[in-house]
């Protein structure tokens, strides 16, 4: 095992692809990630601004949805060029203050404001739309407590008729909103499972490029994928070691649990992912079309994860489709650590949804022998073992 071990460090130390998978890389994506979410929120949002009443109550709406820091207004005349500008990408969102909006208002009407934002971005469209209607319920609170006092209500009783009822929402486990605490780890988490895939991917491929699945064969398979394993298994391991501190322990991201369940987590999530490539790397024996395949299985590893909208939601085919994910499995246990606190019990239900990636080893058996045979008969006919 020592021996087979040194063969893979000395092909991955020869492998400056391979090299960098598991050293530089992972260290530039982790500071592109922090560069790209180190505001915390998105602020300055482009937003449509169609004003059809130019009035002082329609511009002081304007003003009260500028001075929200995730909105940076802009002017349209109309609102062909508004919805122009929104498909092309140039603002997110799309505010219409109608024609007669103060005359509406102060006659005892009921206006519509009309609000559009880009659905296909997820987090900033509904950013925007929250905002917004913050912005303008102030602005038109402050035209109605007006309104109140011009008929002769005391100031008490028109903020009680105007809010009789007082609501305050606040984030669990994430007061101040911060998009670094939630996006950023299952972003990472994501990235790293693609990154896992195609280090073993590589390793994999690396017998086919060299023409050495002979000697792989003779050495024995399981020996060989043992090796492969306990040589890339804790390289892994100590680049989400690496990420967890920079995110709990430099970044000081609240952290609830313990490191050493998410350590473990880590592991079954990886040895998941290395059942599923070796599925795919010898049912199709091609150094591309592992690669291609691993990467449209994985790719979508985010949206399935559940943070930014439920699951539940999804058809049949995709929630079939994240069960083969490792990355939602483990998805549960990084939240319930880091938010919850949960202890080594929880920890222990959690792993049981692994099991069905034990019916993959068989599999692996069976497609490895399949290649095996395969392998000794192409050599048995080929024209040196002929001569």
């Amino acid at each position: 095992m020592k021996s087979l071990i040194r063969r893979e460090l000395k092909a991955l130390w020869n492998d400056p692809w391979q090299f960098a998978l598991v050293t530089y890389i992972p260290i530039l994506g982790i500071i592109s990630l922090w560069w790209l979410f180190s505001a915390g929120m998105p602020r300055q949002l482009p937003v449509a601004i169609v004003d059809h009443d130019q009035s002082q109550l329609s511009r002081m709406l304007a003003r009260r949805i500028q001075a929200n820091p995730a909105a940076e207004t802009i002017g349209y005349q109309d609102i062909a060029s508004a919805k122009r500008a929104m498909t092309q990408g140039e603002v997110y969102a799309l505010v219409v203050l109608p024609h007669r909006l103060k005359r509406d208002l102060l006659t005892g009407h009921s206006p519509t404001v009309e609000i559009r934002y880009n659905s296909q971005f997820l987090l900033v469209g509904k950013l925007l739309s929250s905002q917004i209607q913050l912005s303008l319920s102030d602005g038109l609170l402050h035209v109605a407590n007006k309104k109140q006092l011009a008929l002769g209500v005391p100031k008490a009783q028109a903020k009680i008729n105007l809010r009789p009822v007082t609501s305050q929402t606040t984030a669990l486990y994430n007061s101040n909103s911060n998009y670094i605490g939630f996006l950023v780890p299952p972003v990472l988490l994501a990235l790293g499972q693609l990154l896992a895939m195609l280090v073993f991917a590589n390793s994999l491929n690396r017998e086919l490029r060299l023409n050495t699945m002979s000697e792989w064969f003779c050495l024995g398979t399981r020996r060989v994928l043992f090796a492969k394993m306990l040589v890339y298994t804790p390289l892994i391991v100590l680049q989400g070691r690496f990420i967890l501190a920079i995110l709990y322990q430099f970044l000081n991201l609240p952290l609830a649990g313990d490191f050493g369940l998410l350590l473990v987590a880590q592991v079954a999530m990886l040895l998941a992912v290395w059942l599923l490539v070796l599925v795919i790397f010898f049912l199709l024996q091609d150094c591309a079309r592992v690669v291609s395949f691993c990467t449209a299985l994985f790719a979508p590893a985010f949206p399935f994860m559940g943070i930014t909208f439920p699951t539940l939601d999804m058809p049949v085919l995709a929630q079939l489709w994240r069960k083969l994910m490792p990355s939602s499995h483990y998805i549960d246990t990084h939240v319930g650590v880091v938010s919850y606190g949960q202890g080594w019990d929880t920890l222990a239900d959690q792993l049981i949804n692994y099991w069905g990636f034990l019916f993959l080893i068989p599999v692996i058996v069976f497609l490895a022998t399949r290649v095996k045979r395969a392998h000794m008969a192409e050599q048995s006919l080929s024209p040196e073992a002929v001569k």
